[in-house]
This record gives structure tokens, sequence and C-alpha cells, in this order.
């Protein structure tokens, strides 16, 4: 009598195999069903800090005597950046170099330079009068005036910018599929390309021009700052 057992086994066998080829397939077919779109945020805030370096920067003949009266300049100026409230105050440099002239391929010594560079936060609204300020009280060069928003106003601005890009995102896809006659059904993959802090926006303004201006403060001009973000998402349909 002829068994039907190896018959069995055989079926069985061949199912699982045909369901083993079943499963790249479809998920090959799952992938192929997708789109891909990159949504982009911007958001614009207004910068409302001064971030400034300043100092005194004095030549002479005598080491000892210019290091002295640069000390002096400084200590005044410190003074009054710590009565004025300002943030983040400190001191960004000392030094204190020969000076060399150079004629016919000599080099002769002239003198000294000191110097001394502190660098602070002040509201732009203020930062004008207090630059006039230190520069009657000896302050001899400001370095850099850059103008940026409050470190939390940055913070919310990217999260607003991440919020826009995955709408943006989304909504790409929504009216590229819709166009199509398709329906979204799940987003596969989420790329956060993250929202880029601000670069912030300089100012030039020369100790020379302060010390000969006109009585009123020294006008100090905001401007915005421009957070972006971009978001990536692969839809399946």
């Amino acid at each position: 009598m002829l068994s039907i057992q190896p018959v069995e086994k055989f079926f069985l066998s061949f199912t699982f195999l045909s369901l083993g080829f079943m499963q790249p397939v479809l998920a090959q077919e799952q992938l192929l069903k997708t789109i891909t779109v990159t949504g982009q945020g911007i958001e614009r805030i207004p910068a409302t800090v001064a971030n400034v370096q300043l100092g005194v920067e004095i030549e002479g003949k005598n080491a000892p005597q210019i290091q002295e009266e640069v000390a002096k300049r400084s200590t005044s100026l410190i003074e009054l950046l710590k009565s004025s409230n300002v943030q983040k105050l400190q001191t960004s440099g000392i030094q204190l170099r020969p000076n060399y002239s150079y004629e016919n391929n000599q080099r002769q010594l002239i003198g000294y330079v000191a110097t001394n560079i502190v660098s602070f936060e002040s509201p732009i609204e203020k930062v004008g009068r207090l630059l006039d300020d230190t520069v009657k009280i000896g302050a001899t060069r400001i370095d850099n005036v850059n103008l940026t928003a409050t470190e939390t106003a940055i913070t919310t601005a990217q999260k607003q910018a991440l919020i826009k890009a995955s709408l943006d995102a989304q909504q790409q896809g929504d009216v590229v599929l819709n166009a199509l006659n398709l329906t979204a059904k799940e987003i596969i993959t989420i790329n956060v390309n993250g929202a880029n802090v601000p670069n912030p926006i300089p100012r030039e303004i020369m100790a020379d021009k302060l010390a000969s201006s006109a009585p009123s403060s020294t006008a100090v001009v905001a401007g915005e700052q421009t957070v972006s973000a971009s978001v990536t998402l692969q839809i399946r349909y």
C-alpha cells in the first residue's frame, strides 16, 4: 500500500518555501510605494543683545609706565561696566609687546604697546550710550560689536522652525499624492536635518569715531536673525 505521508511533507515544505519567497517581495513592494519629501521652516527673530569686545591700548617708550596707565584706565573701565549691570563681563586678553621699526632691513626697538581687552553683553538699546561712556573714560579700541538674540529666543525659534518644516513636508506629500489619486498610509522614516543657530550680526564701530562724535549717543540698529530648519519624510502610499 502506497503511503501519502511524503506527499504531505512535500506540500507543506512547498507552502513554507513559497511564503519565504513572498516576504522579500512584499517588503520590496512596500519600499517601492513610497514618496520622499523635504520640508523647510524659517523663523525670524529680532536681535536684542550686543556682544562687545573693547579695551585700552597705549604705546610708549617706557614699558612699566604704559602698563601702569593701561591698568589704571582698565580699572575705571571695568568699574563703569559693572555699574552699568552688563552681563558676562570678563577679561579677554592682557598683552605687553615690543614695538619695532624696520629700516634698511634693520630692526630697531622704538617702544612698547600695552593692551587690556574685556568683553561683555548688553541690551542693544543701551549699548550705544555705553560705548560712548567707555571711550570717555579711556577705552581706545573697539574690536567687535556683534548683535544677536537671546539664547531663550533662539531655542524657541529653532523649535518653531522644526514644526514649520515638519508641516511643510507633510503638506508637500499630501499635495503630490492627492494629485495622483493616491492616499498616504504611514510615515516610514523621519530625518530631522536640524535647526541652525543664526550667525551674530556684526557692527563695525571705531573708538576714534566715537571720541569725535556728537554728544548724542551712538546709534546701534538691531536687525533680525533667521533660524531655518529642514525635515525629510518618507511616506508609504
